[in-house]
C-alpha cells in the first residue's frame, strides 16, 4: 500500500474510532460538514421508521466493528495515546484533516525520502532555509547493461536491398516502358527454352535508361534547376541527355572532336547542349569537371551509386514477373557491372534458387580476375577491341558492385569476340533485330556451348543494348559470316583458253552458291606463262553447304588454295 492509500485509510479509521469510543460534540450550523459522514439523527420514537441515512450509518458501524475484531491492534498505531484511546484530531471538514496522527510506521518513512516526522513519537528537527532551496535528486539505481555481459553485433546494412529496387520500379513505371520477354526461335536449336528480355527497345536503345531516370529523379530540386553535365560518348550519356531534357533539367554534353557527326546529331536531337572540346576523351572530361565546378553543374558519370543500381535492378523484377518457373538468368556484365549486380539482387530476393550468370568479353575479364584476387582490380593488362567494347574499357569495377556480384552471382563466363559477332548475326537472322556486341554477349555464351548445365531448362537472356554505328554493323556482319563458315575465299589457276572461266562459274552455279567477288590476274612468271590466277569470294547457306563446295572444287581443281579472310 503506497503513502496516499495509507493516508486516506488512517483518516477513515480515525473518524470511525472517534465515533465509536468518544461522544461527538454537536456541530454548529456555520460549520461545513461532509453530508456522507454526518451523524445520524436522533433515535426514532415508537411509531417512526428509520430513515435511509440512519440505516446506512448503522450498517457501516456494524462492518467496522467486525473488522476491528479481526485486525491486530499492533497494526493500528494511533499516536502517543494509549492503545484504543481517542485520537487527538479535529473533525473532517470537506475532506481535509486537522492535526490527525499518522498510521505509517517510522521505519517506513525512509522509503519516502523522509527521516523525521513532525508529530508522533519521532524527533522533530527544525530547519531554516536561506535563499532558494537546492533540490538534490537521487542517483538512479545502477543497472548493468546488456552490452556488459556480451557483445551484440549490429546488423549489416545492405548497400542495395529489394525495397530500393521496388521503389525505383514504382517511380519509373510511368516513363519507362515494360520491355517484352519473348520466346526465341533459337530454343530448339540449342536444346533449352530461351526467353529474350529485349532491353534494346528503349528510346535510346539501352537498358541504362532505367538507372539514369531514377538517378535524375532522386536529385534535389536545387540541383535539378542548376543542371547536369556529361563528357563521354556512351549509352549512359545518351540516356542522361534524353531523360534530362524530358524532366526539364539543363544538360550539357562535352564531346571530343574525334566523335562522329551522326553521334553528335543524336545528342542534339535529344535537346542537349553539345560542346566539342579537345582531341581526346580525357580532355573533354577535364573540361566538363571545370565547367561543373564553376557553374554548379552536377558532373555525371556511370558509377555504382545506389539509385543507379536500383533502377537497373528493375530488369530482374520484370523478368521474374514475365517468365514463370524460371531456372536461370544470363546477364551481360557491361559498363560498371551495375546491370549484373542490380538484376542479381532482385532475382535472388524473389527466388534464391534461380541461377544468375554473368557474361563478360574474353579480352576484358575484369570480374573474373577480381573474383580470383578477392577484390576489385582497377588495371587490366589487356587490349580489347575499342570499337566493339568502348563502354567496357572506360569503366571500372566498384567495391560495392563487386561485393554484390561476389555474393549473388553464381557463375561468370567470358566469351570471345568471334562468338559475340556470330551471336549478332543470329539476332539478325532469327530475331530480326540489330544489336551490338554488348547486347549479344548473353546469347554468345549459349551459342559457344559454355553453359551446358542449362540444357533442358528455362533461361532468360538480357539483351542490354543496340547502339552501334551503321558502318560498324556492316563490318561486324561481314566478319561474322566468315567466322560462321558462310563466306569463303579461294584462288585457282586457269588456262587462257576460252571457256575455262565459264566452266568455273558453271560449277559454282550448280552448287547454288552466291558469288560475291571475282578477280582475274595474269601471271608474268615463265613457268606459268599460259596460266591466269582467279580469286573468288562466295557465300553459302550454312556450314554444311560450305563443306560440300570445298569437296567439289578440290576434286575438279587440285591446285585450288583456300584463303583466310
Amino acid at each position: 500500500m503506497n503513502f496516499a492509500a495509507q493516508f486516506f485509510y488512517s483518516s477513515y479509521l480515525s473518524e470511525r474510532l472517534e465515533r465509536l469510543y468518544s461522544p461527538r460534540p454537536a456541530l454548529k450550523r456555520s460549520e461545513e460538514n461532509d453530508p456522507f459522514w454526518q451523524r445520524c439523527p436522533a433515535p426514532f420514537k415508537g411509531g417512526q421508521l428509520p430513515t435511509f441515512q440512519a440505516l446506512v450509518d448503522l450498517l457501516l458501524r456494524l462492518v467496522l466493528y467486525l473488522f476491528l475484531l479481526f485486525v491486530d491492534r499492533d497494526e493500528l498505531r494511533l499516536g502517543p495515546g494509549l492503545p484504543g484511546g481517542p485520537p487527538k484530531c479535529g473533525l473532517v471538514s470537506n475532506g481535509t484533516t486537522c492535526g490527525r496522527s499518522t498510521l505509517i510506521e517510522p521505519e517506513r518513512l525512509k522509503d519516502f525520502g523522509e527521516e523525521e516526522l513532525v508529530n508522533g513519537n519521532i524527533r522533530v528537527r527544525g530547519t531554516k532555509a536561506f535563499g532558494d532551496a537546492e533540490i538534490k535528486l537521487k542517483e538512479p539505481p545502477k543497472i548493468r547493461r546488456l552490452s556488459e555481459f556480451r557483445i551484440v553485433p549490429r546488423p549489416i546494412i545492405e548497400y542495395l536491398c529489394f525495397e530500393d529496387i521496388s521503389a525505383a520500379g514504382f517511380r519509373i513505371q510511368a516513363v519507362i516502358q515494360k520491355t517484352p520477354c519473348t520466346y526465341s526461335r533459337l530454343s530448339k536449336q540449342y536444346g533449352m527454352e530461351i526467353y529474350l528480355k529485349k532491353e534494346h527497345l528503349h528510346y535510346t536503345g539501352s537498358v541504362k535508361e532505367r538507372g539514369v531516370l531514377y538517378l535524375l529523379t532522386s536529385l534535389s530540386q536545387a540541383q535539378q534547376r542548376k543542371g547536369v553535365i556529361v563528357a563521354s560518348d556512351c549509352n549512359f550519356s545518351m540516356a542522361v541527355a534524353h531523360h534530362a531534357v524530358e524532366l526539364k533539367i539543363p544538360v550539357f554534353v562535352i564531346m571530343p572532336s574525334c566523335c562522329s557527326s551522326p553521334r553528335l546529331r543524336i545528342y542534339r536531337d535529344y535537346g542537349a547542349m553539345v560542346i566539342s572540346y579537345g582531341s581526346t576523351s580525357r580532355d573533354s572530361q577535364t573540361h566538363a569537371c571545370h565547367l561543373a565546378t564553376e557553374n554548379g553543374y552536377l558532373y555525371l558519370e556511370e558509377n555504382e551509386s545506389a539509385p543507379y543500381l536500383a533502377g537497373l535492378g528493375t530488369v530482374g523484377m520484370e523478368i521474374f514477373d514475365q517468365v514463370s518457373k524460371l531456372d536461370a538468368v544470363v546477364v551481360p556484365a557491361a559498363g560498371q557491372y551495375g546491370l549484373l549486380a542490380g538484376t542479381a539482387a532482385a532475382i535472388k530476393h524473389l527466388n534464391s534458387k534461380i541461377l544468375v550468370i554473368g557474361i563478360e568479353p574474353e579480352g576484358f575479364p575484369l570480374l573474373q580476375q577480381s573474383l580470383k584476387a578477392d577484390g576489385p582490380i582497377k588495371d587490366m593488362n589487356t587490349n580489347p577491341n575499342k570499337k566493339l567494347y568502348g563502354d567496357l574499357m572506360a569503366r571500372s569495377l566498384g567495391v560495392n558492385t563487386f561485393q554484390l556480384a561476389k555474393k549473388l552471382v553464381d557463375k561468370v563466363v567470358s566469351v570471345s569476340e568471334a562468338d559475340a559477332l556470330v551471336a549478332m548475326l543470329r539476332f539478325q537472322e532469327f530475331e530480326r533485330s540489330t544489336v551490338d556486341t554488348e547486347g549479344a554477349m548473353g546469347l554468345a555464351a549459349i551459342l559457344a556451348g559454355q553453359l551446358p548445365e542449362l540444357k533442358g531448362k528455362k533461361v532468360a537472356v538480357v539483351v542490354s543494348s543496340a547502339n552501334m554505328e551503321l558502318e560498324l554493323v556492316r563490318q561486324c556482319v561481314d566478319r561474322a559470316l566468315v567466322l560462321d563458315d558462310r563466306v569463303s575465299k579461294f584462288s585457282v589457276q586457269l588456262g587462257e583458253w576460252p571457256g575455262d572461266m565459264a566452266k568455273l562459274l558453271d560449277v559454282l552455279s550448280r552448287e547454288d552458291v552466291r558469288l560475291l567477288d571475282v578477280c582475274h590476274r595474269r601471271q608474268s612468271e615463265k613457268s606459268d606463262l599460259f596460266k591466269a590466277k582467279v580469286e573468288c569470294v562466295v557465300e553459302t547457306r550454312d556450314k554444311n553447304q560450305s563443306i560440300q563446295l570445298r569437296k567439289v572444287l578440290s576434286e575438279r581443281y587440285p591446285s585450288i588454295n583456300w584463303l583466310e579472310r
